[in-house]
């Protein structure tokens, strides 16, 4: 499998002559032959790459060209503007590929990467639990043969061609996550991608403030068919309301073949029997026909259900079915999706459950369960620690009232941050209120002197709400070690 973090000494994945047939660029200055990686961060660039000079929100890719350079890009791609810039302070000879957009020429590798490989190519959405689903698709496809994925949660205008752009032409697979915020966002990027394959794995209200309700998020996601493949399919969530309303979708852009995953009668990639362990589970499921066993390693019913659309979408790929179970025991939580760290704490130690990754009401629930379901120790108790989810719109405090069942019944104390958590805190019954702050800083204290052996804290939030800072906080008060665990 291809794990695609930015490139370096390696395969040949470029040539300076081919990228620039792709990106309709100009050459100028020496530099390598051979280009054996991409990259748009000096920070993780690697000797051999090409750097390609972005102009983003924040920051002018062309302003780190000689850092890029020095640290041995093969080639620079810049603009004709930004080379006019900052040519001064470039040695004569510099490796330059220059063309009219940095961002378009990106967008134009992208797509020569796609055109130049017979790859089986799945591309996945939908409002929780893309980047898990894409982390097993990458095993469960790796287990058959050489498969490329896009690193972290690169689902966005630069990420999916910057991902794209990476795959090597060899690949017998390829795995993209494709992201929205708002109505129109996933339709270039699926144009870019053409998968097979399109996976949805559920819809929720996620980013609800930007649409006129649940209906439309259905209808941006179900932009991803518009990019699929003659012959393709769709694999959707059967169990999930909107389901009816992706299947005409999917239809309506041509797609014939749409199968539902889920434990609802009529699923072709169907749940039969699970056991859901606090370190992962055990599940049978009818995928397609084949009864196939399998293990996870990170805990969750809902990581069970995506599981089912990855199955599912290998089978479609022509993948092994057998070989595609295997690969998804060595699943693993990325960075602040459920990783488990051990806390020195007063009176021994404790485990904290990172979530802190982003948060929106589905994912806060399968979090809360994944607490629910974790053991403690002799007088240990289970502890929710709850940032504010955002982009709810006005139906936002409503959503934070709704958890408060699933909060107390999941844990015995609960600890929340913002203005919105207020809302939650004041609805559980008052046995659970650990103690509520302005925000995730000013919670700190309160839940660090609260925590004692045996316990088991789970930290969960939107980014905004910024309780990754929370629980690094705790991390460095308490010494930790570790970092192994699940994603909830």
């Amino acid at each position: 499998m291809a794990r695609s973090d930015g490139g370096g000494t390696g395969p040949v994945l470029w040539t300076p002559e081919a990228l620039a047939a792709a990106t309709g660029g100009e050459r100028a200055g020496h530099g390598a032959e051979v280009l054996s990686g991409v990259s748009i961060d000096t920070r993780t660039l690697k000797a051999g790459d090409v750097f390609f000079a972005i102009t983003g929100e924040r920051s002018d890719g062309h302003d780190y060209v000689g850092a890029a350079l020095e640290r041995g890009a093969g080639l620079c791609v810049v603009s004709r503007d930004g080379q006019s810039r900052i040519a001064a302070g470039l040695p004569a000879d510099a490796s330059l590929l220059v063309v009219e957009d940095v961002l378009t020429a990106l967008e134009s590798a992208g797509r020569a990467a796609r055109a130049r490989t017979a790859a089986r190519i799945v591309a996945v959405t939908g409002s929780v639990g893309k980047t898990t689903t894409k982390e097993s698709l990458l095993l469960a496809l790796g287990a058959d043969g050489p498969t490329h994925a896009s690193a972290a949660s690169y689902n966005n205008h630069w990420g999916v061609p910057l991902s794209l752009a990476r795959m090597p032409a060899e690949s017998r697979y390829g795995v993209f996550e494709l992201g929205m915020n708002h109505a129109g966002e996933i339709t270039p990027l699926t144009a870019m991608v053409r998968p097979h394959i399109a996976i949805i794995t559920t819809i929720e209200p996620v980013h609800i403030a930007h649409f006129s309700g649940i209906e439309g998020i259905a209808d941006a996601k179900a932009e991803i068919f518009t990019g699929v493949e003659p012959g393709g399919a769709a694999v959707l969530n059967r169990d999930n309301p909107q389901f009816g309303r992706l299947e005409r979708a999917a239809r309506a852009a041509g797609i014939g073949h749409v199968v539902g995953f889920g434990e609802a009668e009529g699923a072709e990639a169907r749940l039969l029997s699970v056991a859901l362990r606090p370190e992962g589970s055990a599940a049978t499921a009818d995928i397609l026909g084949e009864t196939v066993s399998f293990k996870l390693g990170l805990p969750g019913r809902h990581i069970v259900q995506n599981a089912l659309a990855v199955l599912a979408a290998a089978r479609l790929a022509g993948a092994d079915l057998a070989l595609a179970a295997l690969g998804l025991a060595a699943l693993a939580p990325p960075p602040r999706r459920g990783v488990r760290t051990v806390l020195h704490v007063k009176g021994g130690d404790a485990l904290m459950i990172d979530e802190s990754y982003n948060a929106n009401p589905a994912s806060m629930r399968a979090a809360l369960a994944v607490l629910g379901n974790t053991p403690v120790g002799a007088r240990g108790r289970r502890i929710a620690v709850l940032g504010d989810m955002l982009e709810l719109g006005d139906v936002g405090e409503d959503l934070h009232r709704g958890l408060a069942a699933d909060a107390a019944e999941a844990a015995d104390l609960v600890f929340c941050a913002g203005p919105l958590m207020r809302m939650l805190y004041e609805a559980l019954p008052p046995n659970r209120r650990g103690g509520w702050a302005a925000d995730a800083a000013a919670l700190v204290p309160t839940v660090a002197s609260a925590l004692r052996g045996n316990d088991v804290v789970m930290v969960k939030g939107s980014n905004g709400s910024r309780m990754g800072a929370l629980a690094q906080a705790l991390i460095e008060r308490f010494h930790a070690e570790g970092g192994v665990g699940a994603e909830g």
